[in-house]
């Protein structure tokens, strides 16, 4: 077999064959290739500044259930005693893998699928992660659509869902459910999510005039949620007509994604100045206007008051697991997708401890600003908090709304709140949707590396496609599914794989290594026996826990049919599906035994490393043994080396620069020991020559 094929090659170049196994080509390098090493990576960029990574970041990681859920486990679980079993599994869990990815995300420059050239066999994770994230993107999205469609129904003088007067309004309709009649009592009303209600009426005189058992009962926030915004149906079965109202909120909610990240974090980067610190000033503001209000301390006493019996509770404990894990944002891939456009020697160290805090701070601060205006809303309606609080949509599209209908001034309360409600949701997204489109561009880049805003736009329209069942009149239905499976149990045992894999088959030595190569210090062992023992058993615990608080999914009262049940089991398999179905594949095209194959496929490969030249040289320095070398293939995407054609056959000519052709010479003369790859071994001469810095004369293939 002969070592070049093809006619004579261009003058001044030297065609370099490819290593077996590697994920390219021939790499290569032109001569007059700038080497300025802060220079964004070629057609993948970095962010403007550290504040654009540390903004997404705490936008990504403070969502929805920062406002709706956390709010509403911290009163149901002891008050201010919950915050003890929240931090504490915030320490053992949240910042360790918010740390672990961040850390490995910056250093690889490469999004989730990709970045685990660190360990091959385990591919398929990334590809969990990007699974998941596109699924949520589809219903994030509705929520978002919902948002829009609240926030211009605002948009008026008097809010549609503060009386009975509308269209959509019936006989049982009523302003304040609550509303003291007599003697009687209200008793297991069902609110719009499910949740029971205790309150003190039995019967009210509807609007019309017409006396009616409680149970039939619907204040008008919550006929403006079903029966205008949804036009909700009987269940799943009978999916209605589109809501086109809804249909034209969800393109707008596209269209405003695509236009914030169809140039990726340049883009999307000055934006979230704007998205991640709005919510803020709208909580001050609500908090300042909440506290004014009557029977507003009452609330907060309510939500802050600890019972510390509540401690002792096994269910406490799990869902303040459960909380931190989701609301952090571990094993999406965003974090590992933000880091990795941020320069190689950020701080991540530091990062890893301000985005955590500031997410839990966040939650702390949003349960006040909630806890104000039901305690105010309690005051109005004559009922106690615990009969007006709840969790999820119903608060902020049912509960909240009803209340800051009671406000002076409504429709500025409710326009402000909508508007914090849609950039809270659009920072979550923006790091989801951004997970897909960085992992195929970087898995694919030489079908996709210049085509970001095509691919962007096609996208979204994929996504817009998959949302459309969401906004029909039984849309909601389908969203709970894939809210109730696709981001449950997948989610944690991927992060648990993820865990497993960097501590024990990477290597945390290694590992610190590499996260000492970029802040200039290795982190205290601290951080190395939460990796490799307290965190894996801590995710362990949460997926236990899970397990034991297992039913099936249900939207109210309403029970889906078995078919539902499995088609949401189905979709919480997919994004597992993938790390065993990518290690059979991975194993197969390997060569030699079953043993052999794991354990090369289990170690790096050996274009896994930093991105720019000087980085990668150093962290081949960190080495031991036959890796110890710069590899003969350089990764595709580093913006020293890019693939120019020869005449070679149509290969790549690789053209060297004096100072890189020693380390060239090194990995030829390590090369030529290797049997498997021999085909190198008689080249002594051009080894020598390389050796000696001269310029090899032009090669005719």
């Amino acid at each position: 077999m002969g070592l070049f094929k093809g006619k004579e090659a261009e003058k001044g170049a030297v065609c370099v064959p490819a290593m077996a196994g590697s994920d390219s080509s021939i790499s290569s390098r032109s001569s007059d290739t700038s080497s300025d090493d802060d220079k964004d990576a070629e057609n993948r960029g970095t962010w403007n500044g550290r504040m654009d990574f540390l903004l997404s970041c705490i936008g990504f990681a403070v969502g929805l259930g920062n406002i709706w859920r956390f709010p509403y486990l911290c009163y149901k679980s002891g008050g201010g005693a919950f915050l003890v079993p929240y931090v504490i599994f915030l320490i053992l869990c949240g910042m360790p893998l918010f740390f672990m990815e961040i850390s490995y995300g910056q250093f690889a420059s490469l999004s989730p699928i990709t970045v685990w050239r660190m360990s091959p066999l385990f591919k398929g994770v990334g590809y969990g992660m990007v699974i998941i994230s596109g699924i949520v993107c589809v219903y994030y999205n509705i929520i978002i659509t919902w948002t829009f469609y609240y926030l211009f129904m605002s948009m008026r003088k008097v809010l549609p869902w503060s009386d009975c007067d509308n269209s959509w309004n019936d006989e049982r309709c009523v302003i304040n459910k609550f509303a003291d009649t007599g003697n009687v009592t209200l008793a297991n009303s069902t609110s719009i999510n499910g949740t029971t209600l205790n309150a003190t009426v039995v019967a009210a005189v509807a609007a019309n005039g017409t006396t009616l058992n409680s149970s039939h009962l619907m204040t008008a926030s919550e006929q403006f949620w079903e029966r205008n915004v949804l036009e909700i149906t009987d269940g799943i079965e009978d999916l209605g007509s589109i809501r086109w109202p809804l249909f034209g909120c969800l393109v707008l909610a596209w269209v405003v994604v695509f236009l914030c990240l169809c140039k990726g974090v340049k883009s999307s980067g000055r934006v979230v100045y704007v998205t991640a610190t709005f919510p803020y000033m709208v909580l001050v503001i609500l908090l300042i206007r909440g506290v004014t209000l009557p029977g507003a301390m009452e609330g907060i006493k309510f939500y802050l008051i600890p019972d510390w019996q509540k401690l002792l509770e096994f269910k406490v404990w799990g869902d303040a697991a459960i909380q931190i894990f989701y609301s952090v944002g571990m094993a999406w891939g965003g974090l590992i997708t933000m880091a990795s456009y941020n320069k190689f020697h950020n701080n991540v160290y530091r990062d890893a401890i301000i985005v955590p805090l500031m997410n839990c701070g966040t939650s702390v601060f949003a349960g006040l600003v909630i806890f104000s205006v039901l305690g105010f809303m309690a005051h109005e309606t004559g009922a106690e908090i615990k009969d007006v609080v709840t969790q999820g949509p119903g608060l902020t599209f049912v509960v909240y709304p009803e209340a800051v209908a009671k406000l002076p001034i409504s429709p500025l309360w409710a326009v402000l709140f909508f508007l914090m409600l849609f950039t809270i949701g659009l920072d979550s997204q923006f790091g989801m949707f951004e997970t897909m489109t960085s992992a195929f561009i970087d898995e694919f880049p030489h079908l996709l590396k210049n085509k970001k805003v095509a691919f962007t736009a096609f996208m979204c329209f994929v996504e817009f496609v998959l949302g459309i069942p969401c906004v029909f009149q039984g849309g909601i239905y389908v969203l709970q599914i894939m809210d109730w499976y696709c981001a449950t149990f997948s989610l944690m045992l991927l992060s648990l794989t993820e865990c497993l894999v960097i501590a024990w088959v990477y290597g945390v030595n290694r590992f610190y290594k590499d996260i000492e190569l970029m802040i200039g210090f290795q982190p205290s062992n601290y951080w190395k026996m939460l990796w490799c023992f307290i965190t894996p058993a801590t995710i362990l615990f949460i997926w236990a826990f899970s397990v034991s608080q297992l039913e099936p999914v249900t939207y109210g009262s309403y029970q889906y049919p078995t078919w539902a049940i499995v088609f949401g089991w189905g979709l919480g398999l997919c994004s597992l599906l993938p790390i065993p179905i990518v290690m059979v594949i991975s194993i197969c095209r390997e060569e030699g035994t079953l043993w052999e194959r794991v354990k090369k496929l289990s170690q790096p490969a050996d274009n896994w490393g930093p991105a720019l030249p000087e980085h990668r040289e150093a962290y081949l320095a960190t080495l031991d043994g036959p890796r110890r070398r710069l590899p003969l293939t350089m990764r595709d995407d580093s913006p020293i080396y890019s693939p120019k054609k020869s005449a070679c056959g149509g290969a790549s000519a690789c053209v060297l620069i004096p100072e890189e052709r020693n380390l060239l010479s090194d990995s030829v003369a390590t090369m030529t020991t290797m049997s498997d790859r021999s085909v190198i071994g008689q080249s002594t001469e051009f080894t020598s020559m390389l050796a000696d810095g001269h310029k090899p004369p032009v090669t005719t293939c």
